[in-house]
């Protein structure tokens, strides 16, 4: 294990690695480096820390020292003359009719160097150039061609995802990306929707192709011959993400019908003949019909158990005497406040409040008891005779709570009509 520190340049995403030579560095403190073009400014992105022996190429450049501010006037001086520096360059370019784009420019710490980076369609003569740029900076000149992936990656930008590009942000280098990575995604073949900024194809397209062949070789391909719960049939279309396939049934071709890779069977993988191909047995069906038969159903309780509580204090079909149950209390007050008591079926007598009520085929509330109306008793036959009032007299029956009526004429039949002579 070898101590560390990771740093980075400026306008890179690669990290480097120095030895610190005992000097403890933070994230984000300034250094500088030395390097084989000399001495360079960087930004720590990762402290003092160890790897292995094989991650580091020997020898291992030393930090020179922390960044002082004298050190960040001088980065500020290359700045300026770097932006000088481009506009000169561009002019001598018109001057000499040279077929290229410049790009960047960037000097180094101490000022000994300056590097033009430009791009061209094809090679460019440009020997003049760089004797009149020598003249003008006094420093040695280098200029280099680019490609396209390496002017978005100086330039920068935004994607059309609407990120900065993954080249200027994180990216160490740039992976290899073919066309047949987007056949395999399953995505539109236009150059418009899948390349980049730069003209190329997008860098992203290498980030899920993993993915997608890991799912490619559990699923079928277009054009097979599989067997469905619902008959055999051939595959239109496959989904690897969601491992789905639209099968065009042998009994009913449309529309296309949806399956999961586990409930089909592939009788052929890919374009071919049917021939000798014998057709098993149908498959298990659907995933979503098993799973409903493997949940197990317990008859033990009628109503689901989150109804159980306000069912234990909701008064019962019993407790309340619905119809039916025989058994149930009354539990009807009468208007005085006090609970009335009955005679059962059977003719015994049940204590007050507890009297059972008879079955009935409907539960109805019962009315109010309204007391009877005083009726009119008729005349006798010859009262009016005997009398000679022509009309019998009104009288009211009183009510006693011995429940006993008094007649006045101590008759059984109430009526105090005189004897004839």
């Amino acid at each position: 294990m070898t101590e560390v520190i990771s740093v980075r340049f400026r306008g890179g995403c690669k990290n480097y690695y120095f030895d610190p030579c005992g000097s403890q560095v933070k994230m984000g403190d300034q250094v500088i480096v030395e390097t084989a073009q000399g001495l360079e400014f960087a930004t720590c992105t990762e402290g003092n820390h160890e790897v292995e022996d094989s991650a580091i190429v020997r020898p291992l450049s030393p930090m020179v020292r922390l960044a002082t501010d004298a050190d960040r006037r001088t980065v500020e001086h290359n700045r300026r003359r770097e932006s000088e520096a481009f506009d000169i360059c561009e002019r001598k370019i018109a001057e000499h009719g040279l077929d290229m784009k410049l790009v960047n420019v960037s000097a180094s710490f101490d000022g000994n160097k300056m590097i033009f980076y430009f791009t061209a369609d094809g090679r460019v003569d440009f020997r003049e150039l760089v004797r009149d740029l020598a003249g003008v900076f006094r420093a040695r000149i280098e200029l280099r061609q680019i490609g396209v992936r390496d002017e978005a990656k100086m330039v920068g930008g935004l994607g059309i995802c609407g990120r900065p590009f993954c080249c200027s942000q994180f990216l160490d280098g740039f992976l290899p990306v073919s066309i047949k990575m987007a056949k395999t995604q399953n995505l539109s073949l236009n150059p418009t929707k899948i390349s980049g900024t730069c003209g190329r194809l997008m860098c992203c397209l290498k980030y899920e192709q993993n993915v997608y062949e890991d799912a490619a070789k559990r699923m079928p391909k277009a054009e097979s011959f599989v067997q469905t719960p619902d008959g055999p049939g051939n595959v239109k279309s496959v989904n690897l993400l969601q491992e789905t396939v639209r099968v065009s049934l042998d009994s009913a071709p449309e529309p296309l019908k949806t399956y999961h890779n586990s409930e089909i069977v592939v009788l052929r993988n890919g374009k071919g003949s049917r021939d000798g191909i014998a057709i098993p047995e149908r498959p298990a069906r659907r995933a979503e019909e098993q799973k409903e038969e493997e949940v197990p159903e317990f008859s033990g309780f009628s109503t689901p158990f989150y109804m159980d509580a306000k069912l234990e204090e909701a008064p019962t079909r019993e407790k309340m005497g619905a119809p039916g149950s025989g058994e149930g209390k009354s539990r009807r007050r009468h208007r005085g406040g006090r609970r009335r008591g009955g005679k059962s079926a059977e003719g015994a007598e049940q204590p007050k409040g507890e009297a059972k009520r008879p079955e009935q085929k409907e539960s109805k509330p019962r009315p109010p008891r309204q007391e009877p109306k005083p009726t009119q008793p008729k005349p006798a036959e010859g009262q009016a005779a005997a009398g000679g009032e022509g009309e019998a007299k009104r009288r009211r029956r009183p009510h006693h709570r011995g429940g006993r009526r008094r007649n006045k004429g101590g008759g059984e039949g109430g009526s105090s009509a005189p004897k004839s002579e």
